[in-house]
């Protein structure tokens, strides 16, 4: 008990260390070095006063003392979910040329409270960073509960996105603000399994070919091409991109216990596919991700924007692939499929899952992932 007494204490007095007062924002500002900040996802800490990133799914959560809460984060960085202690949560924003502070809670009960916050959108356009928090003048950062043990990596198109499932109407484009992966069936599945998720997806990605590409494919900027980033770069002229989807990903960072692809969808969309390149480029992803994942599990998905003709090609070469892979020795491979959307009721824009319809992914994916992984 005194051990861990002492632990605590350090560790407290580590989180008061980095607190600062300015006169500009009433209140104690929190710089994103404290160490009482807990982040996840794929995030570039070249900048440490600065973290970066631009995949969906990126968390930051902190516990802190007072009755209010403000956030400091680039403008114009996107809309994140935030949630305070065991209230609903709930879409802030940052998208004007000045929008750098967002309040996230006043008038709280004086005491100790948990703030999580999700980065709701894809942000290759964006390009968010988190500046830090303001709080009460005189207060400070604790040390947070223990992040979940149990860990998912979530590799993607624009479903495991969340692209317009906020939408009404399948018949509208594109919208970030329609846009949130916080009930993306991959948040959602996470959440039922009390995991960690870490994501590594962007709209219109293909294993091979991205959307409408060419049928020899975009081994540029595919999901090969972009998987050992920290960051997702439209193309590989880097000196185009912001400093950090230079970085390398260090994988030590972070080792899942199951790993979901799911990946094909806009391989398939349009008729210019090539299927015997596709299905090499699905056993290329295979290999680097057990090559950087040595003791993951990892399952292949299908669903739910493809059909007919399309959708048994998938399934055929996914299939092909899980089994190869297991006779030549991987037996940590495995398939699962979501059923394709089959009404209207379950479109968000562009055809997309709405929110519904990922709650239906989630539920049918949380059984399957409870059962393979002996999560009960």
């Amino acid at each position: 008990m005194k051990r861990t007494f002492f632990t605590l204490l350090v560790a407290l007095t580590a989180c008061v260390a980095s607190a600062i007062t300015t006169v500009p924002l009433k209140g104690t500002v929190i710089k994103p070095t404290d160490p009482c900040i807990q982040y996840t996802g794929r995030i570039s800490f070249a900048n440490p006063e600065r973290p970066a990133w631009n995949f969906p799914g990126v968390q930051i959560i902190a516990a802190f003392e007072g009755t209010s809460l403000r956030m400091i984060a680039k403008p114009r960085s996107g809309y994140f979910m935030a949630q305070i202690d065991n209230a609903e949560p709930f879409k802030v924003a940052f998208r004007g040329e000045r929008d750098s502070v967002v309040t996230l809670a006043t008038a709280l009960p004086d005491g100790r409270h948990l703030v999580r916050l999700m980065y709701a959108i894809e942000g290759y356009e964006f390009f968010p960073e988190f500046w830090g928090f303001v709080l009460d003048k005189g207060r400070q950062l604790v040390p947070p509960p223990t992040l979940p043990s149990r860990k998912i990596e979530f590799i993607g198109n624009s479903i495991t996105c969340g692209y317009g499932n906020e939408g009404l109407k399948k018949e509208e484009g594109f919208d970030y603000a329609t846009e949130n992966h916080y009930y993306s069936y991959a948040s959602i599945a996470a959440r039922n399994l009390e995991a960690q998720h870490w994501v590594v997806a962007r709209s219109g990605i293909g294993a091979y070919r991205n959307y409408n590409g060419p049928k020899t494919g975009n081994p540029e900027s595919n999901m090969p091409a972009q998987y050992e980033y920290t960051g997702y770069a439209w193309n590989l002229d880097l000196r185009k991109q912001p400093t950090f989807l230079r970085e390398k990903w260090d994988f030590s960072r972070y080792q899942p216990d199951v790993v979901c692809i799911n990946l094909g969808t806009n391989d398939l969309s349009t008729p210019n596919y090539d299927e015997k390149l596709l299905k090499q480029n699905y056993q290329k992803l295979l290999k680097m991700v057990r090559q950087h994942n040595p003791n993951a599990k990892i399952v292949f998905l299908t669903g739910t924007m493809l059909y007919n003709k399309e959708l048994e090609l998938q399934k055929r070469l996914l299939n092909e692939v899980a089994a190869e892979a297991q006779k030549s020795g991987d037996k940590q491979v495995y398939r699962f499929d979501m059923p394709p959307i089959d009404n209207n009721a379950f479109y968000g824009n562009d055809w997309h899952p709405n929110i519904y319809q990922d709650e239906k992914m989630a539920a049918e994916l949380t059984v399957f992932l409870r059962q393979l992984m002996n999560w009960y």
